[in-house]
């Protein structure tokens, strides 16, 4: 097997074949992706979507083989994350285009001309940086009735200005930003992951089969023996994906038996077990995974870093890895998160604040990527590159011990000693601990205020949630119901809906955070006028400084 050839040209136009990395598999089967992706090892990243193969193929054509300038349609999603990383590429490579001959040889597919010679442009006879020289960033495009999202690219050798989605600009980042009327702007793809934010935000669990159960039927699971003496509690729990965060909750359960729970032990709980292998185990025999078939009661990605990390805590917040708004919503630990959620373990209300200020979710909004017209958020590029204050940084509450304050709100203990390995902050403690405790009182009245609006106690009631069998306490909150009449005013009130409102209490809370968090970084002149580039700025001097 070796890479496919390409006849020699000037300029090349398409419109690759759109395949995102997880679909490859299951399109093109198992040997020719694991084929394709072994001949670009070091070229194309592991979990770079099919399309961006075109991109590298074209690069390497313009470095060594005479090609001018490419013009490929891409999914948006080329911009961020592991895709974006063929763009970085581009953009480094030099190449000398003087080695073409010319020919009047011509070669015609469809109704598109190749000039396979010639052409070449003296200007052009030294070696040359390529650009990214016009781009349309994110555009609307409809394929048989499916709308996706697309960003069109042309990259290579060109005299031309650059142009941004219609608009001359200076350059064009890999990440299609640029460079604005000669201004410099921000690059913001030379952020960089930081090791204060590693084992912090983790994607949930992935089972690829039928594990989920309604709420109804795990409570009655929960009230049955089992032959060893172990509640079902230790199997049935509480889930929740992507839309129960941002949507009324779905009382959706699920069994799971952990990380390295056997087959002989996991039928020891009885009824779970049975339902798994009626239901699960013939589903799993249809996969193409040998691991995920061999071990078919457990999900097939089981997150045990994740787990690790939530024993230590009773609560955690997360967020919907695709959605609208950046939106963050404490859950306690009992519950388990599905793939479609990011969390983040810290049960402290300052983390939670800096997460949902202003100045993260710019970050993340030009660090993600988006599914359509959704953002997209990733533990790597969108948390573990994000500049937390000094000595609110996640390795200054590694050690997840917390302290309440008046009025409730919880900041991490201790958070003047954290030790960064070099040499202890450089901050007053008193200090510290004053701006951490601005930022929880902030960031818990948010929440409070938004349950409220969520919940309204004159429309809802709370019931106790089930007691498992063996035990004399539920380990879950109480479910939160609608009173007699509400029903259809409670199922209007979720988190989307509240956000597209953008009623003006919620923006004063949102204000009056983002001015907690400024402070914290020591921002003075900061207002809710400030530009986002100026914020972005800032953000990413702080992560290249660390």
């Amino acid at each position: 097997v070796s890479e496919a050839t390409w006849p020699r040209a000037n300029v090349l136009i398409g419109n690759p074949p759109f395949l995102g990395d997880k679909k490859m598999r299951s399109e093109l089967g198992d040997e020719y992706t694991e084929t394709l992706r072994k001949v670009y090892a070091g070229r194309v990243p592991g979990g770079a979507d099919l399309v961006t193969y075109w991109f590298e193929k074209a690069r390497l054509a313009i470095e060594r083989d005479g090609l001018t300038a490419a013009g490929l349609v891409a999914t948006n999603s080329i911009r961020g994350g592991a895709n974006r990383k063929v763009l970085d590429r581009i953009l480094l490579t030099t190449s000398r285009n003087n080695e073409i001959q010319p020919s009047t040889h011509t070669t015609r597919t469809s109704n598109t001309q190749v000039d396979d010679g010639g052409g070449h442009d003296d200007d052009l006879d030294t070696a040359q940086p390529l650009t990214i020289f016009e781009a349309w960033s994110d555009e609307g495009w409809v394929n048989e009735g499916a709308a996706v999202r697309v960003s069109l690219i042309a990259f290579g050798h060109a005299l031309q200005d650059a142009v941004l989605d219609g608009q001359s600009v200076t350059s064009i980042h890999s990440d299609l930003s640029a460079n604005q009327g000669g201004v410099s702007s921000i690059d913001i793809t030379l952020a960089q992951r930081l090791d204060a934010n590693q084992n912090t935000c983790f994607v949930g669990t992935s089972k690829k089969a039928s594990f989920d159960i309604p709420g109804d039927v795990a409570r009655s699971w929960l009230m049955k023996p089992n032959p060893h003496g172990i509640s079902n509690a230790q199997v049935v729990k509480q889930w929740i994906n992507g839309s129960d965060l941002v949507r009324s909750p779905s009382d959706t359960w699920i069994v799971d038996f952990g990380v390295n729970c056997v087959e002989s032990d996991a039928s020891l709980f009885e009824v779970p077990f049975e339902y798994v292998t009626r239901v699960v185990k013939p589903e799993k025999a249809a996969v193409r995974n040998e691991a995920e078939r061999r071990k078919w009661w457990l999900h097939a990605r089981t997150a045990p870093d994740m787990r690790e990390a939530l024993v230590s805590v009773p609560r955690f917040f997360a967020t919907s890895i695709v959605a609208k708004h950046r939106l963050w919503v404490w859950r306690p630990n009992v519950v388990l998160a599905s793939h479609a959620v990011c969390v983040a373990v810290r049960a402290d209300d300052a983390t939670f604040g800096i997460l949902h200020s202003r100045f993260h979710e710019l970050w993340s909004l030009r660090l993600g990527t988006s599914l359509e017209d959704r953002p997209r958020y990733t533990p790597t590029t969108c948390f573990e590159t994000f500049p937390f204050p000094q000595g609110l940084t996640p390795a200054d509450s590694a050690h997840q011990r917390t302290e309440v304050m008046e009025g409730g709100a919880i900041i991490p203990a201790g958070i003047f000693e954290a030790n960064h390995g070099v040499a202890k902050v450089q901050q007053a403690p008193v200090a510290t601990k004053t701006i951490a405790i601005e930022i929880a009182k902030a960031a818990k009245r948010l929440n409070d205020l938004r349950e409220s609006w969520l919940n309204p106690p004159e429309w809802t009631q709370r019931v106790p949630e089930v007691i498992p069998l063996g035990m004399t306490a539920s380990p879950y909150p109480d479910r939160i119901v609608p009173k007699s009449g509400h029903e259809k005013d409670l199922a209007e009130r979720t988190l989307t809906k509240l956000y597209n409102l953008r009623p003006a209490w919620l923006d004063a809370a949102h204000k009056a955070l983002d001015l907690a968090v400024a402070r914290a970084y020591g921002w003075t002149d900061y207002t809710a006028d400030m530009a986002d580039e100026e914020i972005l700025k800032r953000l990413l001097a702080l992560n290249l400084a660390r």
